[in-house]
C-alpha cells in the first residue's frame, strides 16, 4: 500500500456519463442553479439565493415541526430500513477509527460527523473526538466550542479527564463529541516537550470509563504530532477519498505514514475502511477514479458511495448532520447504509437478532 499512486492515465476533465452511473449508492443531489419555479418544492431543493443560511440560522424544517421532530424523522428512516426489533451487529469492543487524509477538502470531517451521527442512529453509542483546530466536526454537532469551553486541548497537554469534556449531542440519542477549540492550534508545539507525547490521547480513551461502541477521531489535514496521536490510539484507518483526480495525490504518503506508526508506535493499527465521497455518476471521472481505488484498495473499499450532495454541504451551517437536517435526502440515506456496512465488517460483532433468535429456538 506503501508505494500507491495514482495513474496518469486518468482523465483530466470530466465527461459525462449516464446519471444513474453511481454504483450501489444514491445519485449525486442536484447542483443549485437558477430557479423560475414557484410552486412549493420538497426540502431536498436547495433554498433560495436570497436566502442563504447564516451560521446562527435556524434549519428550515417543515411547518409546526422543531429540529427535535427532525431527529425522530431521521429515526424513523433508519427503523424503516430495518425489520421491528432488529439491530446492527454492536462491537464486543469499542472500535476506536482514525479518520485521516492530509489532503483538504476531500469530505473528512463531514464524514466523521454524519458516519458517527448514523451509527447513533443505529442504537450505537458514539463519540466524536475532534482533533481539528479549526473545530468544523464540533461546530457541525451543534456543539459550543469557543475557548472556554473544556475540550480536547485540556485532555492532551493539561491531561484533564476525557470525561470532564464530552458534550451529549442535541437531537442524536447516544452520540457525544469532545469538540476543539482554538487553543488546539498551538498544541502541536506544546506537546513536543511533554512526555510520551505520542501517546496521550490514547491513556486519555483507555481511562474513559462510559461504555462506548465507536470512538471516531477527526484529524487535522496534516501528518503532526495531533494525527500522529490519533494513530497511536486507534486500531483502525477509514480514509475518505474525494472522487477527483487531485484527490488522490499524496495518499501514498499517508499510507507511508500509518506503515511506521504500526512499526513503531501501535503495531494493532490498519487501514480498514475506504469512502469514496463527492461522487458524481454523471461524470467518467468520478468513475474512473472509483475504479482505480477499487482495484488498489480491494475489500476495503465501501460498496457504497457518499454522492456529491447539497444538503450535506448545507447541513454543517446550521449545526447539524445531514441525518437531522434532511432524513430523506440521498447522502443521509448513504450515509446510513455506508455505517451500516461499517458495523457488518467488524468479525467480533454480535448481533443482538441472531442472538434472540437462538434463545427462542432453545426455548422450543
Amino acid at each position: 500500500m506503501a508505494g500507491f499512486e495514482p495513474q496518469r492515465g486518468l482523465a483530466e476533465e470530466s465527461e459525462p456519463l449516464r446519471s444513474d452511473a453511481n454504483f450501489a449508492g444514491p445519485m449525486a443531489d442536484p447542483v443549485p442553479g437558477p430557479r423560475t419555479e414557484s410552486t412549493d418544492v420538497s426540502r431536498e431543493t436547495p433554498p433560495p439565493m436570497d436566502a442563504a443560511p447564516s451560521f446562527a440560522a435556524q434549519p428550515p424544517t417543515p411547518a409546526g415541526q422543531t429540529p427535535q421532530l427532525v431527529g425522530r424523522a431521521a429515526q424513523q428512516v433508519v427503523e424503516a430500513m430495518h425489520q421491528a426489533g432488529e439491530r446492527l451487529p454492536r462491537p464486543e469492543r469499542t472500535r476506536v477509527m482514525v479518520v485521516a487524509n492530509q489532503k483538504g477538502g476531500v469530505g473528512k470531517t463531514t464524514t466523521t460527523v454524519n458516519l458517527a451521527a448514523s451509527l447513533a442512529l443505529h442504537g450505537a453509542r458514539v463519540l466524536v473526538v475532534d482533533l481539528d483546530p479549526q473545530g468544523n466536526a464540533s461546530t457541525a454537532l451543534g456543539i459550543d466550542h469557543h475557548s472556554e469551553v473544556p475540550s480536547i486541548y485540556d485532555v492532551l497537554v493539561e491531561s484533564k479527564p476525557l470525561s470532564e469534556v464530552v458534550q451529549p449531542v442535541p437531537d442524536v440519542e447516544g452520540l457525544f463529541c469532545a469538540p476543539a477549540t482554538i487553543d488546539l492550534a498551538g498544541a502541536e508545539i506544546e506537546l513536543v516537550s511533554l512526555v510520551a507525547r505520542e501517546s496521550r490521547l490514547q491513556r486519555a480513551i483507555e481511562a474513559y470509563e462510559q461504555p462506548l461502541d465507536y470512538i471516531l477521531i477527526d484529524c487535522p489535514p496534516s501528518l503532526g504530532l495531533l494525527t500522529v496521536n490519533a494513530l497511536v490510539a486507534g486500531a483502525e484507518v477509514l480514509i475518505p477519498i474525494q472522487c477527483e483526480y487531485y484527490a488522490l495525490e499524496g495518499l501514498g504518503q499517508l499510507l507511508r505514514n500509518v506503515d511506521l506508526v504500526r512499526g513503531h508506535l501501535n503495531r494493532d493499527l490498519r487501514i480498514s475502511t475506504i469512502l469514496l465521497t463527492m461522487y458524481d455518476g454523471r461524470t467518467r471521472l468520478a468513475s474512473q477514479v472509483a475504479e482505480e481505488v477499487r482495484s488498489h484498495f480491494g475489500s476495503e473499499v465501501l460498496r457504497t458511495n457518499i454522492p456529491r450532495s447539497v444538503r450535506i454541504s448545507e447541513a454543517p451551517s446550521y449545526g447539524q448532520t445531514v441525518l437531522t437536517y434532511d432524513p430523506g435526502s440521498s447522502g443521509s440515506l448513504s450515509y446510513l447504509e455506508a455505517a451500516r456496512e461499517i458495523a457488518l465488517r467488524d468479525p467480533s460483532a454480535q448481533s443482538e437478532q441472531p442472538q434472540q433468535q437462538s434463545l427462542a429456538e432453545g426455548n422450543q
